[in-house]
């Protein structure tokens, strides 16, 4: 490449390869078209006889702890589909980033895209047994009022709507520590931070393995769950179509 362009792009360092000024700003003005010719190549071989690539979004708390350890049975029945799995905080732009599907939290409020409501809107009061040996009691509802409740920032109401719910009024309705990622949120709940309101499916395994606890038994259906996002062109792909049934099925299987 050097000879044919006539430009130094590497120096050779102690039989190291060393990008000089010329190499790293070539490098950077071709970056995009290289990075296309990669994803071409894993596409062609992807589809040589086989199902294709599947591209999924999902957040990481809910990819982690819930779509994580029951991918495999999707790839055991679809062998012949390539997953390509990304994690997103946030709604994003699925044509932009070239994502298949997605998982989305909240309740079918995304423009220009269909939606399968899955599960997740079971949501659970929980907080670390330490917690409460150091703090005040916690028996019911209102005893709320006396404690730091930890805020999902993408969801600031999600405790006001609970203790309505509930028909308590508590001024810390919206105060305490807020964090932009659900895992956050959990993992705070663990290291005694604070009471959490989380989604039952996610905070299972902790229950049982004592790292969490439920203070009092009171359920609450929230209107809002996590779901599988598609644009409307990609209803009838067959990827889509068997990802979709899967998920479906894995959903119902846990009460979704």
């Amino acid at each position: 490449m050097e000879d044919y362009l006539g430009v130094l792009l590497f120096q050779r360092v102690k039989q190291r390869l060393v990008l000089t000024d010329a190499g790293r700003i070539y490098a950077d003005d071709i970056r995009a078209a290289l990075v296309q010719m990669q994803a071409a190549t894993v596409n062609l071989l992807a589809n040589q006889g086989k199902g294709g690539i599947l591209s999924i979004a999902t957040p990481p708390a809910f990819g982690t702890k819930w779509l994580m350890p029951r991918l495999h049975r999707f790839t055991s029945a679809h062998p012949e589909i390539v997953i390509n799995l990304a994690t997103r905080a946030r709604p994003f732009d699925l044509v932009a980033e070239g994502i298949d599907v997605a998982i989305h939290y909240g309740n079918n409020d995304w423009p220009g895209v269909l939606s399968d409501r899955l599960l997740g809107g079971d949501m659970v009061v929980v907080c670390a047994p330490a917690y409460l040996k150091v703090g005040e009691s916690l028996v019911e509802p209102g005893d709320l009022a006396k404690h730091t409740l930890l805020q999902w920032s993408i969801r600031p109401n999600l405790w006001r709507e609970w203790l309505d719910e509930k028909g308590v009024v508590a001024s810390n309705a919206g105060g305490g520590p807020r964090f932009e990622h659900l895992y956050m949120v959990m993992q705070a709940a663990i290291g005694h931070l604070g009471v959490a309101l989380l989604p039952r499916i996610l905070v299972e395994d902790d229950i049982l393995a004592g790292r969490l606890l439920v203070p009092f038994g009171d359920s609450y259906e929230s209107a809002d769950a996590y779901c599988l996002v598609y644009r409307p062109d990609k209803r009838s792909d067959q990827k889509v179509l068997l990802f979709r049934r899967w998920l479906s099925e894995e959903s119902k299987r846990d009460g979704g």
